[in-house]
């Protein structure tokens, strides 16, 4: 208990501190992230509190952790290296889809070639038990890819994805805490821990963005904590057994995972990469709905909390019922937001529109940078009731 005390401890100190250092030094090299037409911020804000996340999740993981029980969290430390750092780059300078999809998996093989997370068994899922490694290992790669790229896909507003983060990784810490299994619990509520430090900053009105380097590494750990969780709780003989472990583990990754499935589907359906940007979010359909960034974080993490009560709380009725009945009710609820409420009216001044021509003219001649240069803060946006 104590050394899982300390590295949240850690974690959070080092995270808290580092922040304003990374706002401080974003500020005197003038390293913004530019408003454009799909972001809903209006002025120039750092996107680097990544930064302080990593910082704060590897110095406390590896300073605290006792990594003798379960060696092989070393190499989720190595993956979470990996995936950062390709999610600087790309908040510096912007990478290619392409670039970063290898990136996520070299990750990916690092998690289950030598940290030994992998799918073999679906649990009764459509009534499929365990799998051959030759289908159960390119399903954990696309897995892994597809949640490290929900929580990057769901960083659009103040405090969604590290807010969605911070609840995946405090239910798996905890579950992990009470099955007796200390360094994944520590490497949970490291990643906890530093996302606190973060999120005191980055609430509505953020005065830094979390970035590629900090969802990425979200998704890069929360990717691990469910599969392992999966595998664990599933076993009858597991310290701490639940019923219907794979139904679970998804419900608390709802959210982020019906929003990149439905994005990703209307992009393909529409002829355009799934990886093309475009405003069409369930953030997006919230905010463009009239509700501020704090009240669409407070839906969205309070939904997901709810299904995962709901699930953990009728979870004897087994993993296909309640995945079927997951996804049903998450795709009928944003159907319903998309088609029944109101859009809001919004008037664009022109002088917004002038400073929108400035900026792009400014990151073309930055040479596809994604952080610029730029002194013009103002941008006027009116909302007519």
């Amino acid at each position: 208990m104590l050394e899982i005390l300390l590295t949240a401890i850690v974690a959070f100190i080092v995270a808290f501190l580092a922040i304003p250092v990374v706002i401080l030094i974003a500020d005197k090299k003038k390293l913004y992230d530019i408003p454009d037409e799909r972001k809903l911020h209006t002025h120039a804000i750092a996107s680097l509190g990544g930064v302080g996340v990593f910082i704060g999740f590897l110095f406390a993981g590896l300073l605290c952790t006792n990594l003798t029980q379960s060696p092989e969290v070393r190499y989720f430390y190595a993956a979470a290296v990996l995936v950062f750092f390709i999610g600087l780059k790309d908040d510096i300078i912007a990478l290619s889809a392409t670039k970063k999809f290898v990136a996520q998996i070299l990750a990916a093989a690092i998690i289950v070639h030598l940290g030994g997370i992998r799918i073999e068994n679906m649990y009764g899922i459509l009534g499929i038990g365990p799998l051959d490694a030759m289908i159960g290992v390119p399903l954990t790669y696309f897995v892994i890819i597809l949640i490290i790229n929900a929580y990057n896909l769901i960083d659009g507003i103040d405090g969604l994805s590290g807010s969605l983060g911070l609840m995946a990784s405090l239910l798996f810490g905890t579950y992990f805490y009470l099955a007796k299994m200390h360094p994944y619990a520590a490497f949970s509520f490291s990643l906890s821990a530093a996302l606190v430090g973060f999120l005191i900053f980055n609430y509505h009105p953020a005065k830094i963005f979390m970035g590629d380097s900090g969802s990425l590494l979200i998704g890069m750990v929360v990717s691990v904590l469910v599969l392992k969780f999966i595998n664990v709780a599933s076993d009858p003989a597991a310290a701490l057994p639940i019923p219907s472990a794979v139904a679970v583990g998804i419900s608390i990754l709802i959210v982020p995972l019906v929003d990149t499935i439905r994005v990703f589907g209307n992009r393909i359906m529409r002829g355009r990469s799934p990886f093309s940007p475009d405003r069409n979010h369930v953030h997006h359909l919230l905010i463009d709905r009239g509700l501020g960034h704090s009240a669409v974080t407070l839906i969205c993490v309070s939904s997901n909390i709810l299904l995962v009560l709901v699930t953990y709380l009728t979870r004897s009725l087994g993993n296909t019922f309640l995945i079927i009945a997951l996804f049903g009710t998450a795709f009928i609820a944003l159907g319903m937001l998309y088609y029944t409420l109101p859009k809001r009216k919004l008037v664009i001044h022109r002088r917004y529109i002038i400073n929108q021509a400035r900026q792009q003219q400014k990151l073309a001649n930055a040479k596809h940078s994604k952080v610029i240069n730029i002194q013009t803060k103002e941008t006027i946006q009116e909302q007519v009731h």
